[in-house]
């Protein structure tokens, strides 16, 4: 079996006609899809076209005939995204079973051509047989190679410029990443000064909860336009172009550019809203608002019922894909995937399907203004009501926290023939100070907006440093009464072991790791 590769993968035969008259091959043609229990979606004088049903093989291919001149194109394509770029053999296996039973079909017709032939032209003529024209998968037919993609045209204005820019976005931040470093170096810029930058550079213009909530509000959109890699850029633009030949000539390029836009912001709030710190980018969010659009079309019965139907199975298999994809995978943000899908989704509603509103007219800038004000909403109510975690500020907190308990178990290792002054100054040097400074770094670290997790952790902390302050000053009084509270000692010290202890174990339990 014959398998067919590409970014729209179809097989397509011409077969000439020579004596025999079009309309009763076409007839036949009819006849035979009926057979195969195949949906007809259009039949009129200049071809006919049906979809295959669902199966475990497929979720449906368009199969057409046109006829052109004295030659019938019979061609069978795939309606959706074809993850692996070929057709499994399944259009090749729809044209032998199309030519199979057609020959079935006109021997069982051979004697009832006059009434078929009168019933046809009666059906034909009520047809629209310029519905080729319109057909969904209409405009892939003008695709005759791959850099047809990359060129605007009636139709298909917007989608091209967002492809281009997409891909100069990626290639001036692989350059910046390859060049950056070698003109530091060339300028003997410090070793440690370099990797500062270049990891500033390597998450430039990504989305960040806390950057935007700070001000950053341009990493919304920036985003959108960045890629972590080749493989991120080509699948994330193959799915993008995909949907923009089946979307740009349905919905018109200002509204397909606008959900796009507006799609990636809504979903790059939806990401900063659940994850409190992530570094963000690419372009799926907004595919994904994309994907939320050709769900609204279709549910809304946008296309003909059988073609509806095979586009709606093909992409709810695609979304189900990447949707399960993301919750299996750690380096896939889900929460911006579903935020683009269901702002897509409702934008498209409110632009495209006025009609179902139970208002006699509706103004295109009433529409328009409608959508803004609806994003407007979405936009204050994340952006207000999003705590600002402040977790590097605790790190940092943290860090000085445990030298300090670090210093404090010197304090231990105290020699037996130290005089008192000198013992003195031990448990000073490395008890008190350590401790007294630990009870600072926690009343900082109080004052922090903190998750769950580190809250924790902090609380836990606190005790800690006030038991070892008060451990610290025993000690200190055992030291001035030479040893009077030797016994007091030993059981606060174990006490603040256990503590620690258990500030271990209580950290264990926690199931979401701490966030770096």
């Amino acid at each position: 079996m014959s398998i067919s590769w590409g970014y729209s993968p179809k097989v397509e035969k011409f077969i000439p006609l020579s004596d025999f008259p079009s309309d009763k091959y076409l007839i036949i043609v009819r006849q035979a899809f009926e057979n195969l229990g195949w949906k007809l979606s259009h039949v009129s004088e200049s071809g006919i076209i049906a979809y295959t049903p669902l199966s475990f093989q497929s979720y449906s291919e368009e199969v057409t005939v046109r006829i052109h001149g004295n030659f019938a194109v019979v061609k069978s394509e795939c309606v959706g995204m074809q993850l692996l770029f070929n057709d499994y053999g399944k259009n090749e296996a729809n044209l032998e079973k199309l030519f199979h039973e057609f020959d079935y079909v006109q021997y069982h017709l051979s004697e009832q051509w006059d009434e078929q032939v009168r019933a046809f032209h009666d059906f034909a003529a009520r047809q629209d047989d310029h519905y080729f024209e319109k057909a969904p998968l209409a405009v892939k037919d003008k695709i005759k190679n791959i850099f047809y993609l990359f060129a605007p045209r009636k139709g298909y204005t917007a989608a091209p410029i967002l492809l281009w820019l997409n891909i100069f976005c990626f290639i001036a931040w692989i350059g910046l990443l390859i060049v950056t470093p070698m003109f530091l170096v060339a300028r003997q810029v410090p070793p440690e000064e370099i990797t500062k930058i270049f990891t500033e550079l390597n998450v430039m213009g990504s989305l960040n909860r806390k950057l935007v909530l700070e001000g950053d509000y341009w990493r919304l959109l920036s985003y959108q336009f960045l890629h972590g890699s080749f493989r991120h850029l080509f699948f994330n633009m193959y799915a993008f172009v995909y949907l923009g030949l089946m979307l740009e000539n349905k919905i018109g390029w200002k509204n397909f550019l606008l959900i796009y836009v507006l799609s990636g912001v809504c979903a790059g709030l939806t990401s900063i809203a659940y994850h409190e710190n992530i570094y963000t980018v690419g372009a799926s969010g907004a595919i994904m608002g994309l994907f939320g659009a050709m769900m609204a079309l279709l549910l809304n019965k946008f296309f003909e019922k059988n073609a509806n139907k095979a586009l709606l199975v093909s992409t709810v298999f695609v979304l189900a894909i990447m949707l399960i994809n993301g919750s299996i995978s750690t380096r896939v943000d889900n929460a911006c995937h579903l935020g683009g899908l269901v702002s897509g989704f409702i934008i498209t509603y409110l632009l495209v399907f006025d009609h179902r509103w139970g208002i006699k007219k509706v103004y295109p800038a009433i529409k328009y203004a409608l959508v803004v004000v609806l994003f407007g909403v979405f936009s204050y109510v994340v952006l207000a009501f999003t705590t600002v975690y402040q977790h590097e500020e605790f790190f940092k907190l943290k860090k000085q926290f445990d030298i300090n308990a670090f210093i404090f178990n010197r304090v231990l290792w105290m020699k037996a023939d130290y005089s008192k002054d000198q013992k003195i100054q031990h448990v000073y040097s490395f008890g008190i100070r350590p401790s007294k400074a630990n009870l600072t770094v926690v009343e900082k670290m109080g004052k922090l907006k903190l998750n769950d997790h580190l809250t924790l952790d902090r609380k836990l902390r606190t005790a800690i440093a006030k038991e070892t302050y008060a451990a610290a000053e025993l000690l200190m009084k055992d030291v001035k009464s030479d040893h009077q509270y030797k016994k007091q000692v030993s059981e606060k010290i174990a006490n603040l072991m256990k503590m620690q202890a258990k500030f271990r174990d209580s950290l264990g339990r926690i199931s979401s790791p701490l966030p770096q």
